[in-house]
């Protein structure tokens, strides 16, 4: 690898271990195997900006190995609720497994206030994320999504997802099961019932 990629690698791995805000140049390149400080500020201008590219490569990397376990929910012959109750299971396994990454997503959201290009990237994968999720669940090709469908199902999905993954990282032994949300989702349908025409 290049200086570049072993600078990556190692603000990946402090990202890992230490989180955002108490990530130093220095933790970076010691992490990074003795780069130069000075290339950082070559390669990417800032310590920010390769936080940035590395949280970034993170998340890419996540949303591939969870859509791919996705795609694979459920029995064959199950019901689409048994299909869904499986899908929240597996995205319920990968929060202890990815811990470091999305709590320093969360800190990231935090940085996007100063940064334009994390701001428009966490905002560019919440659109994807949203059609993405609402393919999922209608068992559908991405591409055959609505804008409508996208802005309704997956921007629910997706407020179940941001909001089930605070609970599992501030307090994983009272947190919902995948059992629990979808016998909450039946609750909440209740409770909403059908829209007056």
């Amino acid at each position: 690898m290049g200086n570049r990629e072993d600078l990556l690698a190692g603000a990946r791995r402090c990202l890992q271990e230490k989180g955002w805000a108490r990530t130093t140049v220095r933790d970076i390149t010691s992490a990074a195997g003795g780069v130069s400080m000075a290339a950082i500020g070559y390669h990417f201008g800032s310590r920010e900006a390769l936080l940035n590219a590395a949280l970034m490569e993170a998340i890419d990397e996540w949303g591939d190995r969870i859509g791919r376990t996705l795609a694979s929910h459920g029995a064959a012959g199950s019901t689409p609720a048994e299909r869904y109750e499986a899908m929240w299971a597996a995205i319920i396994a990968s929060f202890p497994q990815d811990r470091t990454l999305w709590l320093a997503t969360f800190e990231a959201l935090l940085q996007a206030e100063h940064s334009d290009e994390i701001r428009r990237y966490l905002a560019g994968s919440q659109t994807g994320g949203r059609r993405g999720l609402a393919a999922l669940l209608l068992d559908a090709d991405e591409r055959d999504v609505d804008d409508t469908t996208a802005r309704t199902l997956g921007a629910a999905q997706m407020a179940l997802f941001a909001g089930l993954m605070t609970q599992w990282l501030t307090d994983p032994e009272q947190a919902p099961g995948a059992t629990d949300i979808t016998a909450g989702l039946r609750a909440l349908a209740d409770i909403v019932g059908t829209p007056r025409t």
